[in-house]
């Protein structure tokens, strides 16, 4: 998502929490800024994905910010989103916001088919392009799992903190690893993807693979038209239709911006980086996630949901399309330890990442709050 979100941002310009973000190091310490992240490869050799395909070296691209204490015991997981890199929650972390790097050390991973961790698009043959298998959060999950206990040497979190398909991840680990980490927050994401959710996904991805250049992901140039038809149709999900109505779009576009420009910048310019074959395979993990699907739980989703010892705060946008405040309604009556807070925001899903004015500040005050450091 950040990438999309940085890509969107040459179309609008996504508002952030305005904090400073230099400190003066103190005497005889580094002068490396611990709010930048340090980026890292982790390589699993032989990665068995839950279909049964082993993929022979799968990679997890990620970054940390902060200092790892000499306990180990300091650390904050935050997994990417949809096509995001590891800078996706910079909104959250650094002196002043709710993941203070002079406090906690975050680790930022990104997810399979992302386009740096092992994806469709970069992985040789036999599993290059659309012979990539379909990997799940719970495969996410595991990788993760193993980059911190096997790399890092961190076995227990200070929390799991998620946006959207960060925050299925982040329910997952709640499910999968119940005492990994003390908290979990959830931002504008459900721990399973809905019938209404499958939908709108399928239906994008019939929008790109349409185009008859796309050529069963086996295509030899960038399936143009394709892309186009799939901006446009994410776009229509993305915002609320009172930020369409009120044209919101208009407070972060060049005075003078029509709405047919908007429309034509997004279809032109908003996807046109990433590659389709990575595009389709996140939205396939997506659309399967499922906590219910763990082994144990027998396709039950409130079962697994009442399975969550550690507190969570979990936090829908009021306007969101992806996954509408009611599903989330629905979902926190099975956790015991609770806290639904809704964001109060016309900017649908992106509000979950800080998008709209007010909405990183209304997150950071919040989750600062829940998560004590």
């Amino acid at each position: 998502m950040r990438r999309i979100l940085r890509t969107a941002a040459a179309v609008l310009t996504l508002g952030t929490l305005p904090v400073a973000l230099s400190t003066a190091p103190a005497a005889g310490q580094p002068t490396a800024r611990v709010d930048h992240a340090e980026h890292h490869e982790f390589v699993l050799e032989q990665f068995r994905t839950e279909s049964g395909v082993v993929l022979p070296r799968a990679r997890v691209v990620y970054g940390t910010y902060g200092r790892l204490d000499a306990a180990r015991d300091n650390a904050v997981l935050v997994p990417s989103h949809y096509m995001a890199d590891h800078h996706g929650y910079d909104w959250l972390i650094g002196p002043g916001r709710a993941l203070d790097t002079a406090r906690v050390f975050v680790v930022a991973t990104e997810l399979f088919g992302n386009g740096h961790s092992s994806s469709p698009s970069n992985t040789p043959e036999p599993f290059h392009g659309p012979r990539f298998p379909v990997t799940t959060i719970r495969d996410n999950v595991e990788a993760v799992h193993r980059l911190l206990t096997e790399e890092l040497r961190i076995t227990h979190l200070r929390a799991v903190v998620g946006f959207s398909m960060g925050a299925e991840q982040a329910f997952q680990w709640a499910v999968s690893y119940p005492d990994f980490a003390d908290r979990i927050v959830a931002t504008a994401g459900t721990a399973k993807t809905y019938g209404h959710g499958v939908v709108r996904l399928e239906g994008q991805i019939t929008a790109l693979t349409a185009d008859s250049a796309f050529a069963g992901g086996d295509y030899t140039a960038p399936p143009r038209r394709g892309l186009d038809a799939f901006a446009m149709v994410w776009a229509g999900w993305l915002y609320s239709q009172e930020w369409w109505r009120r044209e919101l779009w208009r407070g972060t576009v060049p005075p003078g911006t029509t709405f047919a420009q908007v429309l034509e910048n997004y279809r032109t310019r908003f996807l046109h980086n990433a590659d389709a074959n990575d595009l389709i395979l996140q939205a396939r993990t997506w659309e399967r996630h499922d906590v219910g699907g763990t082994p144990g739980f027998g396709g039950d989703v409130e079962r697994a949901l009442r399975s969550i010892r550690v507190p969570v705060l979990y936090m829908p946008s009021e306007t969101d399309l992806y996954f509408p405040v009611g599903d989330a309604r629905y979902e926190a009556q099975f956790i015991a330890h609770v806290e639904l807070v809704p964001i109060p925001s016309l900017w649908g899903h992106p509000a979950g990442a800080g998008a709209g004015p007010g909405d990183a500040q209304f997150l950071n005050e919040h989750i600062a709050r829940f998560l004590r450091f």
